[in-house]
């Protein structure tokens, strides 16, 4: 896929030409800020809870789910970390949910045992967090792209989902994944932007 394009070289540096050509092997990677665990959960079925709804449904290879910076997000020890990370979507579509239920590839799960956004993906890390940005799909700068990719190695030799290869109850016959019972108040966005985190 596009992770290993340009691997290395210094996008600044970079003659026109092939900074057109680097961002034409790019991935469309979908990142976004969660306030809460629970969707995906280890099992790797994002949607299991409906979260994040039709965005699920947009064109993308990759997903990188990141912990807010405000209460919610920090009650359940995500605020600022790496979340889960989910390479090679395969979405199945079921009743009565506004989106796919996606499974993946590869996919790794942190929980709040994630690696801290800031030093890992600094330039990223500055957007989203600055600019109280919820997703971002492909727009990234040459830099942030570079802290993508990244993270996105994290997970490029992890097992699939879980739930696409557990002995299936009827639910997974019908290609739904099995919801388990919600504990966590959702929030829909965090509100107004706040001090860069990173410092």
């Amino acid at each position: 896929m596009g992770m290993n394009a340009g691997r290395g070289a210094d996008p600044t540096r970079l003659s026109p030409p092939a900074r057109i050509m680097r961002r034409m092997l790019r991935m469309r990677v979908f990142v976004y800020k969660r306030t809460h665990p629970g969707d995906p959960g280890p099992e790797g079925c994002f949607g299991i809870d409906d979260c994040m709804g039709s965005h699920r449904n947009w064109k993308y290879d990759a997903v990188i789910g990141v912990g807010g910076i405000g209460g919610e997000p920090e009650s359940h020890g995500i605020d600022g970390k790496i979340n889960w990370i989910g390479i090679g979507p395969d979405k199945k579509y079921v009743p009565n949910k506004s989106g796919p239920e996606v499974t993946f590839d590869h996919f790794r799960y942190y929980g709040s045992a994630g690696r801290d956004l800031c030093e890992l993906a600094p330039n990223l890390a500055n957007r989203i967090y600055s600019k109280n940005v919820r997703v971002l799909v492909k727009d990234f700068s040459d830099k942030e792209y570079i802290e993508v990719e990244n993270i996105l190695k994290l997970a490029e030799n992890s097992d699939p989902s879980s739930c696409r290869v557990a002995k299936p109850d009827k639910a997974q016959r019908l290609g739904q994944c099995v919801a388990k019972p919600q504990t966590e108040r959702v929030e829909p966005n965090e509100g107004p932007s706040r001090p860069n985190r990173c410092g």
